[in-house]
């Protein structure tokens, strides 16, 4: 989701978040839930989200003094510090988890459906996301900060430490992959 807060209000609460906490507190209730979710859906357990979302936050107040304006919204900044102790996360526990988008909730934005149709649109929906969980994790984080979270390429390039234009690149050949799939499995 990309910012609705003008940058220049944001770039002067983060130069303020420098020196004052309350201004810092401020950033974290903006961002808090964003990047409790993205975290979430990486460990699939609360406890787990909740630790690190706290150490998210913690590793952003005790760097924020480093922290350089670059263009991007600064919740670009909070995500890729969030991947970062996700992978830490993994790493120390020598598990891969797999993100669980089964909860993911799509909705229809149109009228409400036939129980037919709305039985139909959600074997629809399960059977896509089976298929989204046999992508790559990094493809999955990709389609969850690209539709769920709705991130530029710009921001999720910095979340990734890839350029937009590498983004762009694995976002074409995850949607290929995708489409692929669904024809293999004639879900069209």
């Amino acid at each position: 989701m990309q910012d609705e807060i003008d940058p220049i209000n944001e770039v002067e609460l983060i130069d303020k978040a420098k020196k004052d906490p309350e201004a810092f507190g401020q950033l974290y209730d903006r961002y808090v839930v964003r990047i409790y979710n993205y975290i979430y859906y990486r460990v699939s357990n609360t406890d787990d989200a909740e630790d690190l979302t706290a150490k998210v936050f913690f590793k952003a107040l005790d760097n924020i003094g480093k922290y350089r304006h670059m263009g991007l919204p600064f919740s670009a900044w909070l995500y890729r510090i969030a991947h970062n102790q996700i992978a830490n996360f993994h790493r120390d526990r020598s598990r891969v988890k797999e993100i669980s988008i089964d909860d993911l909730v799509l909705s229809d934005a149109g009228t409400k459906p036939s129980p037919e149709r709305a039985t139909q649109m959600n074997e629809e929906q399960k059977a896509l996301l089976n298929l989204m969980n046999t992508l790559s994790p990094q493809k999955r984080d990709l389609i969850v900060l690209k539709f769920v979270h709705r991130l530029s390429n710009a921001e999720i390039g910095k979340i990734f430490g890839k350029s937009e234009g590498a983004i762009k690149s694995l976002y074409h050949r995850t949607l290929l992959e995708l489409r692929d799939l669904v024809e293999r499995y004639d879900l069209s």
